[in-house]
């Protein structure tokens, strides 16, 4: 599943990301980090991905 995840978090940052935690904080860090730029928003989905 976190092979998934993973290829998610790199397609779709904020999607990987609520998979894995919902929709908690870390999800809308992603949203802004995404809206900055799409390499933050997934940096930060597979470093919150790998963590867990």
């Amino acid at each position: 599943m976190d092979i998934l995840r993973l290829i998610l978090a790199i397609l779709l940052p904020p999607l990987g990301v609520f998979l894995q935690v919902g929709l908690g904080l870390h999800f809308w860090i992603n949203i802004v980090l995404t809206l900055l730029g799409y390499i933050p928003g997934i940096i930060h989905a597979v470093w919150i991905i790998a963590k867990k």
